[in-house]
């Protein structure tokens, strides 16, 4: 299992490089700079489940750089018809929403350059879900220092089968 981002996040008094900032207001304007980094969906498809079974999605974002993350960035799953949310998440700050078709996940800024940050979030299969592929979900990051957002969705999906083998 993925960690949560953890690491360093820039002081939002002094920034890297910029030295000590007199000014509250020129801070929040150092803290909201953008940094030159590249948020990725990596797609990872969840584990086989039954009809009324539950099986976890694992949201994998990368950084691939060059710089950490200095902004905040979400990371949205939408689940696809006839599967539901269901508690815990990780983080277990994730939110959700439109009547359970989605979960955000807000992570802190500071993921640095080549490092992930994984999403879980439980689903739920309704019993009438037939056997087979079940696609339709997606996973999305979003967040102000992305500057390449063609590798920011990417879908999932199910495989929906009778028996799951433990």
């Amino acid at each position: 299992m993925t960690a949560p981002v953890t690491g360093g996040t820039a002081d939002p008094v002094t920034a890297p490089g910029a030295g000590p900032v007199s000014d509250p207001g020129a801070a929040e304007a150092v803290a909201a700079r953008p940094s030159n980094s590249d948020l990725e969906v990596v797609r990872i498809d969840p584990d086989a489940v039954a009809p009324g079974g539950v099986t976890t999605l694992h949201a994998f974002v990368a950084n691939v750089g060059p710089d950490r993350t200095a902004s905040s960035f979400r990371v949205v799953v939408t689940l696809p018809e006839g599967v539901t949310p269901e508690e815990p998440y990780f983080p277990e700050e994730c939110q959700v929403l439109q009547n359970g078709h989605r979960v955000r996940c807000t992570f802190p800024a500071g993921l640095p350059a080549y490092e992930s940050a994984t999403a879980l979030v439980p689903m739920r299969l309704a019993p009438t879900v037939e056997l087979g592929e079940l696609t339709g979900g997606w996973v999305s990051v979003r967040s102000n220092d992305d500057r390449n957002d063609t590798n920011n969705l990417q879908p999932f999906t199910i495989s929906v089968v009778e028996n799951v083998d433990s």
